[in-house]
């Protein structure tokens, strides 16, 4: 389906539901999506979660059904995978990550940009998918990337590294601390935002300042999403997400997109 996410065109989600992992889940967009979708009678969000950590609606559950849905789109567009799921959740069978893959091997006109808060298991599930497929490298179209709150999980990316990607990206939203420790050797691509939306919490700057810099240094491009709910309140800012350039200092307004072959 379209989307309104400012760095993508469309999303696909061949599995829906997660669980909580980190403090970047608290605030999940996702999850109250799921109950509501549940409510309204959506099929594929039947499926309760644990409530400790997921919720109604929002339980992990794969469609085999929706494997093929990219094969109609002719037109060449982004497509974010499992905006509502996360991919290498560890409920996901290895051979259903397969079929995702052969589906996007076969639409090589599309550029899949996957994003998981699990990269070491990212790393050990494309192993035997390559075998599988017998793939040499990796899928020229799909980019890889792993969701960085705080400096406590800069980790995220060294296990990122380990996987075989066309493109590499981190994806610090929401940006909830500084990272100092992290390390942009091998990502291409670094998107940057504050968190939106009922309980957000705030945004400094300079955290986002830091890592264009980082960025500039490294060779990443920096994608500038958005600052905020706290930040647009404050500043009285035309777009209540902050997700409006022409709202920000001028040296934020930045996004752009890594280099391809």
């Amino acid at each position: 389906m379209t989307t309104t996410i400012e760095w993508t065109e469309k999303t696909w989600n061949p599995t829906t539901g997660c669980d909580r992992v980190s403090p970047g889940c608290d605030n999940c967009y996702a999850q109250p999506m799921a109950k509501r979708l549940k409510g309204m009678g959506s099929a594929k969000y039947q499926n309760d979660g644990d409530p400790r950590t997921s919720g109604p609606g929002f339980g992990l559950t794969v469609h085999t059904d929706t494997l093929d849905t990219p094969l109609s789109w002719h037109a060449p567009r982004r497509v974010f995978v499992n905006s509502m799921s996360d991919l290498f959740h560890a409920r996901v069978p290895v051979d259903f990550v397969t079929d995702v893959w052969r589906t996007m091997a076969a639409t090589p006109q599309h550029t899949y940009q996957v994003l998981t808060k699990r990269p070491e298991r990212l790393a050990r599930v494309l192993d035997q998918v390559h075998g599988t497929l017998s793939l040499d490298g990796p899928l020229p179209n799909v980019w890889l990337g792993t969701s960085i709150e705080n400096d406590d999980y800069v980790r995220r990316a060294a296990a990122l590294r380990q996987a075989p990607a066309a493109i590499r990206f981190v994806s610090a939203e929401p940006l909830l601390g500084p990272l100092p420790s992290l390390d942009l050797d091998g990502i291409d691509w670094v998107i940057l935002g504050g968190e939106s939306g009922p309980g957000a919490r705030p945004l400094e700057l300079g955290w986002v300042r830091d890592v264009i810099g980082q960025c500039h240094t490294t060779g990443a491009a920096p994608f500038v999403k958005q600052l905020g709910t706290v930040w647009a309140k404050a500043n009285g800012a035309s777009d209540k997400k902050g997700g409006k350039p022409e709202d920000w200092p001028t040296d934020l307004r930045v996004r752009e997109y890594p280099t391809t072959a």
